[in-house]
C-alpha cells in the first residue's frame, strides 16, 4: 500500500507519518511546500527509505501528480495555519485552502487514488453557543473564510466520492495541540513571554472556551479509521468532550515558564479576531461508537503542548 500524505511536513502530517512507518507502512510520500512544515518535523524519519519527500507547492501539478503516482490513500492534511490572517488577507483561505484542495483532489481522481482522507475542523459549525453539535448538525453560516473554505472541501470530497467513486472520510478535528506544534494559542503566549516575561496581552476576553485535543488522539483516530477500511463518503468529529478557556491556558503557560507577577491584560470582546468563534460545543459521539477515544483531556493535552514547545525552543528546534 502506498500512502501519500500532503502537508507531510506539518504537525499533524508528520506525526501521522510517523505513526505509518511505527505500525509497518508500504512507501510513503510526503508532498510538502514548507510555508508552515518544517524540515525539523521530518528529520528524525527520513533515515526510513520508504518514505520520500517531495518538495513542492500544490500548484506544481507535475509534481503533484508523481507524488499521486500510485496512490492508495490520500491524506490532504494542508491547510492555512494562520486562521486570523484572513482579516488583513480575505483571499487567503481561497487561494490557499479551497483553491488547492480542489487541485488536490483532481489530481487525486486522474492518478486513480482509491481513498482521500480530509482535515476539516469545528469552525464548520458555526458560532452558536447555545447548541453541542453532533456529527450530524452542520451550520450553513460560517463566521471565517477558513471554515468556508473547510466546508467547501468537505462539499467537494463528498461530490467527488460520489460521481468518481472514490472513498472519502473527513475530520473535524477540536483545535489540535502537542509538542511539535509551531502555532496556535499555546504557542503565541510562549512567544509573547520570551520577548516580555513581565506582561501577557490577550485577545478577547478570556473566557473564549473550546475543545483542545492532543496529537497522539488525533493520529489514533486517522489510524483507526483507515485500518477499519470504509468505502463511499463519511465523517467524523475528534474531540475531548471537556473544555478549557484562554484564561486557563495563559495561566498554564506563565506556571509551566516558571514565571511570577506576570501582568495578564485582557481584552473587552468574546472574539479574539474578527471570525473567530468564542465558544464552540460538539461531539464526537459517533467516533467513539467507532471505536476511537481520547487519551488526554483538554488541560492534559495543553500542558504536554506547552512543555514540549518549550523543549523544543530548548533544543533550539523551534524558534520563537
Amino acid at each position: 500500500m502506498k500512502i501519500t500524505v500532503i502537508g507531510g511536513a506539518g504537525f499533524i502530517g508528520s506525526n501521522l507519518i510517523g505513526r505509518l512507518l511505527k505500525l509497518g507502512a508500504g512507501q510513503i510520500t510526503a508532498f510538502d511546500n514548507f510555508s508552515s512544515g518544517k524540515l525539523w518535523h521530518l528529520e528524525p524519519l527520513l533515515a526510513d527509505e520508504r518514505l520520500k519527500l517531495i518538495r513542492a507547492d500544490i500548484t506544481e501539478q507535475d509534481q503533484l501528480m508523481e507524488a499521486m503516482a500510485g496512490t492508495d490513500i490520500l491524506y490532504h492534511l494542508a491547510s492555512n495555519p494562520d486562521i486570523s490572517r484572513a482579516v488583513t488577507e480575505p483571499a487567503v483561505d481561497f487561494d490557499r485552502g479551497t483553491l488547492l484542495t480542489h487541485l488536490v483532489f483532481e489530481a487525486a481522481r486522474k492518478a486513480k487514488v482509491g481513498s482521500i482522507v480530509y482535515a476539516s475542523g469545528s469552525g464548520v459549525f458555526g458560532d452558536d453557543a447555545t447548541r453541542e453539535f453532533d456529527e450530524e448538525s452542520f451550520s450553513p453560516r460560517p463566521t471565517s473564510t477558513y471554515a468556508a473554505s473547510k466546508i467547501a472541501g468537505e462539499a467537494l470530497l463528498s461530490a467527488y466520492c460520489s460521481m468518481f467513486g472514490i472513498n472519502g472520510l473527513t475530520y473535524r478535528f477540536a483545535n489540535v495541540v502537542g509538542p511539535n506544534q509551531t502555532h496556535g494559542v499555546g504557542f503565541d503566549f510562549i512567544r509573547k513571554l520570551r520577548l516580555d516575561p513581565t506582561r501577557l496581552n490577550v485577545l478577547g476576553n478570556g473566557l473564549q472556551s473550546k475543545s483542545y485535543i492532543h496529537v497522539d488522539d488525533v493520529v489514533d483516530g486517522l489510524v483507526l479509521f483507515l485500518a477499519k477500511g470504509f468505502t463511499g463518503y463519511d465523517y467524523f468529529n475528534l474531540c475531548t468532550g471537556d473544555y478549557i478557556t484562554v484564561k486557563q491556558i495563559a495561566a498554564s503557560v506563565i506556571s509551566e515558564m516558571g514565571l511570577t507577577d506576570v501582568a495578564v491584560q485582557y481584552g473587552v470582546t468574546p472574539k479574539g479576531w474578527s471570525g473567530d468563534v468564542p465558544i464552540i460545543r460538539f461531539s464526537s459521539e459517533k467516533a467513539r461508537r467507532a471505536g476511537w477515544t481520547n487519551r488526554s483531556s483538554s488541560s492534559e493535552a495543553m500542558r504536554l503542548s506547552i512543555r514540549g514547545m518549550l523543549s523544543n525552543i530548548a533544543a533550539r528546534k523551534l524558534e520563537i
